[in-house]
């Protein structure tokens, strides 16, 4: 009688590069988040920029960062993903620092436009190096744990923000900017001590900007971009939404924030584990179209309620978001390597990580508009888009793999020879950007 034996089951414990990505992660997402609760109140209060100026300086910024992130994601490529992540990382940190010294319009510009670019150019230079330290098969599971790592650092550096807000001085305001940039400081020095990423070698003629003439995947990125368009409801629109058209408590607003972090800290991991290809990464997709939609059309109920009916549609609204979040972060991830070129992983995150861009340049305007303006039509036509966009990401896949070679149906293998890099090195780990690339999903 012949015994079967089970196969081999990926290990899911993490290796040293990965805790060491887990650590950088958590380092700059701690002086992120403290940065996001008190950055607009410094400007305002403190360097004494208009509110109109300040959005008008920051989307200048985040426009130039869309622009940066493809050919920094490229130069990642082309000259090592370990030495362009470690440079942009002290560049972003010597960005945030250099607000400290911002005294008037021009120079704000000037810095935001230096802070936006060195982000996005940090996020896909840190994609390329997930793709040059893990197997294929492993990449959606690490970027689900540094999610994780990701908004629980978001939370901790929330509070040490919410302690200057309390103190209301310059001083405070300052204290949280030095704490920002030596987070990014003490992330550099952390990618600095993972494994050298062999560089891509340079095709012979090959434009510097070929990612934009992959129609299939330039399309993923940009229905991807409008899943995205979720990302300004919980730090803008939500709490407009709230106090404007709502009986509910303005205190829900922290307590929404708190219920999605906590819920994508605890299980993103495990959103993630049945996301293995292309195909279960649609899938995913498409439910969370799904469950986002049902999201939205919750949020419409909330108008002209009693308070506390609010209050539980609220929460139950939040706790779809949340859901719909984590299968679209799992489903997008996996996309968005399985289907770029194995030497081109930098370039190509840094097409897809302008979604995140985009969504928080374009994002609160659309939506506020939509939303606030509009009420319960602007949340069914948002619930509309999202299905549409996730149910195009099948067929736009599928053509994106087909131009590729890559089998849309079946699952990654570490083993598979589509990953040259994946026996570079034994371990396996990196960033999500989205997270940062993305900007954080939780911002």
């Amino acid at each position: 009688m012949t015994t079967k034996t089970p196969p081999r089951r990926t290990s899911t414990r993490p290796t040293g590069p990965q805790r060491l990505l887990a650590f950088a992660q958590l380092s700059n997402s701690v002086g992120d988040g403290a940065y996001y609760t008190t950055s607009a109140l410094y400007f305002t209060q403190v360097i004494g920029l208009a509110p109109a100026r300040v959005g008008l300086g920051l989307t200048v910024g985040w426009a130039v960062g869309s622009l940066a992130g493809v050919p920094l994601g490229r130069l990642a490529d082309r000259r090592g993903a370990r030495g362009t992540a470690v440079l942009l990382a002290l560049a972003t940190g010597l960005a945030v620092a250099s607000f400290t010294l911002v005294r008037g319009f021009v120079p704000f510009i000037l810095v935001a436009c230096a802070y936006a670019a060195a982000q996005s150019g940090l996020a896909a230079a840190r994609q390329a190096l997930l793709a040059g330290l893990a197997p294929a098969a492993e990449r959606t599971g690490l970027l689900a744990r540094l999610q994780a790592t990701l908004n629980a650092g978001l939370a901790v550096g929330a509070g040490l923000g919410g302690l200057a807000l309390h103190a209301g001085t310059r001083e405070a305001y300052l204290g949280v900017f030095v704490v920002d940039a030596v987070s990014f400081l003490v992330c550099a020095l952390l990618l600095a001590r993972l494994p050298r990423v062999a560089s891509g070698a340079v095709r012979p003629g090959g434009s510097a900007l070929g990612v934009l003439r992959d129609r299939p995947y330039a399309l993923v990125a940009l229905l991807n971009t409008v899943l995205l368009l979720r990302m300004p409801l919980l730090s803008l629109v939500l709490p407009l939404w709230i106090t404007e058209r709502t009986a509910a408590p303005a205190w829900l607003v922290s307590a929404l924030f708190v219920l999605n972090t906590a819920a994508v800290t605890a299980f993103q991991v495990r959103m993630a584990r049945s996301v293995r290809g292309p195909a279960s990464a649609t899938r995913a997709v498409r439910r969370a179209g799904w469950v986002m939609c049902a999201a939205c059309a919750v949020f419409a109920l909330s108008a002209g309620a009693s308070p506390w009916v609010a209050v539980g549609v609220l929460v139950l609204g939040s706790v779809l978001q949340a859901a719909a979040e984590m299968g679209q972060s799992a489903g997008s991830w996996q996309l968005s390597f399985d289907l770029a070129p194995a030497d081109r992983v930098g370039e190509y995150q840094g097409l897809f990580g302008t979604g995140v861009t985009v969504a928080r340049t374009l994002g609160p305007l659309v939506l506020t508009w939509l939303l606030v303006e509009w009420g319960t039509p602007g949340w069914l036509l948002l619930g509309a888009a999202m299905v549409a966009a996730s149910y195009a990401m099948g067929p736009a896949a599928r053509r994106a793999a087909g131009d590729r070679g890559t089998p849309s149906s079946s699952p990654s293998s570490p083993s598979s020879p589509s990953s040259p890099s994946s026996s570079s090195s034994p371990s396996s780990s990196s960033s999500p950007s989205s997270s940062q690339a993305v900007a954080p999903t939780a911002a």
